[in-house]
């Protein structure tokens, strides 16, 4: 895919356990000729897991992107009156990012760049990761999958036998999808069966 002349907001949320998989999608829209900007949130900011340091992950994205990461609410506004980006990507997004766009909050510097993005009439594209997909989170993944200019990377149950109600979007799908939703379509299918975790 050419992506010359095309800005993609990033945005991360603190789904830890899939930040490997997703670093080498935002390096394909770099290797594309897309400019990224990234974006994320408190929890990824300050946090440290059995998955890598707050501070790996941050260097990572800014040497992928060349670009300084936005982590608060107040440098994620500007992104709707600029109309920098042609399309955001939150991915991963968490339950706990996604339960909170479908009430409309905005409290997080990920979610202030959704909010901003909407209000252009540009499009968003989710990539899941949730482990109560199929439980409480599913109404709000079926309030954001009817929502104008929302995009869906397509997910499956990861683990149905071990975890039945998560739901994980296919990170290696993101590029294509974001590609889709400027066309204003949504990638299909988009619920596909999902390869089972170790």
């Amino acid at each position: 895919m050419n992506w010359k002349g095309i800005t993609v907001g990033y945005a991360i949320t603190g789904s830890h356990c899939t930040f490997a998989e997703v670093m080498p999608q935002i390096q394909r829209f770099v290797d594309g000729g897309a400019e990224v900007v990234p974006i994320i949130s408190q929890t990824v900011l300050t946090t440290d897991t059995r998955f890598g340091k707050s501070e790996d992950w941050q260097k990572q994205l800014k040497d992928i992107t060349g670009n300084d990461i936005i982590s608060t609410i107040v440098e994620a506004e500007p992104l709707g009156p600029s109309k920098r980006l042609n399309v955001l990507a939150i991915a991963p997004c968490t339950g706990n990012t996604t339960s909170k766009l479908a009430s409309a909050m905005t409290d997080s510097p990920v979610l202030m760049a959704a909010k901003a993005q909407l209000r252009t009439g540009r499009p968003v594209v989710l990539a899941i990761s949730t482990n109560d997909g199929l439980g409480f989170n599913l109404a709000n993944i079926a309030k954001l999958v009817v929502a104008k200019n929302i995009y869906f990377v397509p997910f499956g149950q990861d683990n149905p036998t071990g975890k039945p109600n998560s739901l994980v979007s296919r990170m290696d799908l993101i590029p294509e999808t974001c590609y889709a939703a400027l066309q204003g379509q949504q990638l299909q299918p988009l619920i596909i069966e999902h390869a089972q975790q170790a």
